[in-house]
């Protein structure tokens, strides 16, 4: 009977997705949905795209192991990182009326940038959108009983999720996260409240988490430990930043005021909602500790803490409730992951290869296409990987983190960036990444994504402030003091008041 609910709703959800794809009609419906998304839908939308399955599944097992402590970058670098755009990236991002992240690489630094961070970009996603697609097998596994395979419920999932993102697009994504953004909050509500009282209330819950240290957040003051806090929060907070399914968030909006606070509730409003089945999970260690001692020992099945509980302990109403809010959260993220990168690599690397002027129908199939492809290669990933959803989700934003951040914060705030500063950037930063990764222990004081980034900096500072080796741009697609005067103006606007000399937009 479950499964037969799990089933009915996802066909639903799917059937939502291919009406919402009558609205699209070109690459700009498709890829940013037009620029029509009013307040409501974008909090939705950012809110759904993150609270995946790392939120329902990997954040909680971590929890139970590491307590606070160990999910520094998910949920707080990721809560953080939605604020920081919304405050500090979305208005000039969204005065530039830009299709992709990567045009504005193009615009800032010229066509090799572009190159560069538009790969980092698309290799970035293979871990989070794996995530989603491990988890879609996990749950079908769960729920069925073992009659479908984690295999087959990979194949599945990433099937019918592609269905509805291959035609409908920024639309579909929007219009589906609306709808499973309510379930997830009415779902995780009601299951929080069967839960807790099996547990003896929400008080007994935190205080029994409290006397096992599981609120301990801040490391020891030492040098191993602060270092290892810092790499751990920069990775999603800055590594996330310049992601193509934050821009296109931002870019979809309706107005620039919508950009701005529609991002930052959305981050606030993930950062809040994670504690819901960080609460549930450690419920179970009141409920059925031993169910609990048998599978937190390991990354893969600790996953299963949470499934198994509800399935064990939660009348059948609840459960339909919880599966249904967790495909959900794993849906509107997979579909959101899918479509970024497909969008971006078809816009940034594939359309100057074809070396003639596509038409805008042409431009929409070829982004279709590869999102297929992307969808087959990303469930191949899922496949064959044997890291665990939290830590694909974790490492997904190192190559954004090394290659693409440092460019992006100072093509838009720092008035001596160019082209030689950021090809330094993107150089030194992978360069001593990878050095690192290979050649230092593992439990070196300074991980090597945080070493990166220290590299990216200092790459940064020095090409710009050297005397430049080649011309940045060509003249008629030097578009900087613009970049400049948007940037440097967009305080106004998120505080309400125009900037001197501009109108009020």
């Amino acid at each position: 009977m479950l499964l037969g609910f799990v089933i009915a709703y996802w066909v639903i959800s799917v059937a939502v997705g291919l009406y919402a794809a009558r609205r699209v009609h070109n690459t700009k419906d498709f890829a940013i949905a037009g620029r029509h998304l009013p307040f409501y839908m974008v909090i939705a939308t950012v809110f759904a795209t993150w609270f995946g399955s790392e939120a329902v599944l990997g954040i909680p097992a971590r929890f139970l192991k590491e307590g606070l402590g160990g999910i520094i970058e998910d949920p707080f670098g990721s809560s953080l990182c939605l604020v920081l755009v919304g405050l500090f990236f979305a208005a000039p991002l969204y005065r530039m009326n830009l299709l992709t992240i990567g045009d504005f690489y193009k615009k800032r630094y010229g066509r090799s940038v572009e190159v560069l961070t538009t790969i980092a970009i698309v290799l970035s996603y293979l871990g989070w959108v794996g995530a989603q697609i491990q988890a879609l097998g996990l749950v079908f596994y769960v729920v069925s009983g073992g009659v479908i395979s984690e295999l087959a419920g990979m194949w599945i999932g990433a099937g019918t999720i592609l269905i509805y993102t291959y035609f409908g697009g920024m639309w579909a994504v929007a219009i589906t996260d609306l709808l499973q953004m309510a379930i997830i909050v009415v779902g995780m509500l009601f299951i929080g409240y069967e839960v807790s009282e099996q547990a003896g209330g929400v008080a007994t819950v935190v205080q029994h988490a409290s006397a096992a240290g599981k609120f301990n957040f801040f490391p020891a003051f030492n040098l191993v430990d602060v270092v290892a806090f810092m790499a751990a929060l920069v990775t999603m907070m800055f590594g996330s930043i310049p992601q193509q399914d934050v821009f296109q968030r931002v870019q979809s909006s309706r107005t620039i005021t919508i950009a701005v606070w529609g991002t930052v509730a959305g981050g606030i409003l993930y950062f809040m909602f994670t504690f819901v089945p960080i609460f549930l999970a450690y419920s179970a260690t009141l409920i059925d500790p031993a169910m609990v001692e048998e599978l937190i020992g390991d990354d893969q099945t600790s996953q299963l803490i949470l499934p198994n509980m509800v399935l064990k302990h939660a009348p059948l109403f609840a459960q339909v409730l919880f599966f249904g809010a967790l495909l959900s959260a794993i849906k509107s993220c997979a579909s959101a992951t899918l479509l970024a990168p497909s969008v971006t690599f078809s816009e940034n690397i594939l359309k100057p290869l074809v070396g003639h002027k596509l038409s805008d129908r042409q431009q929409l199939q070829m982004m279709r296409i590869v999102t297929l492809l992307f969808t087959i290669s990303v469930t191949l990933y899922a496949i064959y990987t044997d890291a665990s959803i939290f830590e694909m989700v974790a490492k997904a934003y190192q190559v954004t983190l090394v290659m693409a951040f440092v460019p992006l914060a100072a093509g838009v705030y720092w008035k001596r960036a160019n082209t030689q500063g950021a090809l330094l950037a993107i150089v030194c930063g992978l360069s001593v990444w990878l050095l690192c990764w290979a050649f230092l222990p593992k439990d070196y004081f300074i991980p090597p994504h945080f070493a990166g980034l220290l590299a990216s900096i200092a790459g940064m500072i020095v090409g710009a402030l050297l005397p430049s080796l080649f011309s940045d741009l060509p003249p008629e697609d030097d578009e900087r003091p613009t970049l400049q005067r948007r940037a440097a103006g967009f305080t106004g606007h998120v505080a309400g008041r125009p900037s001197s000399g501009r109108r009020r937009e």
